[in-house]
């Protein structure tokens, strides 16, 4: 075990990630584990927070649609299906960003440092998915960090053109799980991450 919990391991990777600091940097947590990690890695980069939304590993905020063709053409069931369930994906997601903002709009990263954080990487799907959406949110450059992961996962990661650099605190050979690294992994309540977002709104 590594971390106390993803307070801990925020401020862990906050250090490491400091050199960002006084650039034009907006830190995305994936919800809902990745936001008290990315709240510590703001606080001290002084940069704004949010979260960065993804739906079916796919569908993003504003309108984002990343199709995966591989999946579509090995999928039995037609385009008519699949647009309904994405209709239902992307109200859902609206829906959950929304209420994590409270109100607020999505913080703009056109042409800037956008700095995806989780509290880990196990297949990497979800991290892939969401490098996807925020370089076609339009952001310059995008960077992903987490405490601990797999390391085939951020080798993956780092070969998508979606993504520019991977920062791993770890990537131990004998991984498993995320969990294994916490001793404390309770799961994230909405209302914590909507407390979070509110603990650093500022302007952006």
């Amino acid at each position: 075990m590594l971390f106390a919990d993803r307070a801990d391991a925020g401020r862990s990777l906050a250090r490491e990630l400091a050199f960002l600091r006084g650039s034009d940097v907006v830190v995305l947590g994936l919800p809902r584990g990745g936001v008290p990690v990315a709240f510590e890695v703001a606080r001290v980069l002084d940069a704004p927070l949010d979260v960065i939304m993804v739906a079916m590993g796919a569908i993003g905020e504003g309108g984002i649609r990343i199709i995966n063709h591989e999946v579509v053409h090995g999928s039995l069931i037609g385009p008519d299906e699949i647009a309904a369930v994405e209709q239902r994906e992307r109200q859902e997601l609206e829906r959950q960003a929304r209420r994590f903002r409270a109100g607020r709009p999505r913080v703009d990263i056109t042409g800037r440092t956008a700095v995806l954080v989780d509290d880990g990487v196990a297949t990497g799907s979800t991290a892939r998915a969401a490098c996807e959406v925020a370089r076609a949110q339009g952001a310059a450059r995008v960077m992903f960090a987490a405490p601990v992961g797999a390391p085939r996962s951020a080798q993956v990661l780092v070969d998508r053109p979606s993504c520019d650099e991977v920062i791993l605190l770890r990537a131990p050979g004998s991984f498993r799980s995320v969990g294994q690294w916490y001793a404390d992994f309770t799961p994230v309540p909405d209302a914590e991450v909507t407390a979070l977002l509110q603990g650093t709104a500022r302007s952006a």
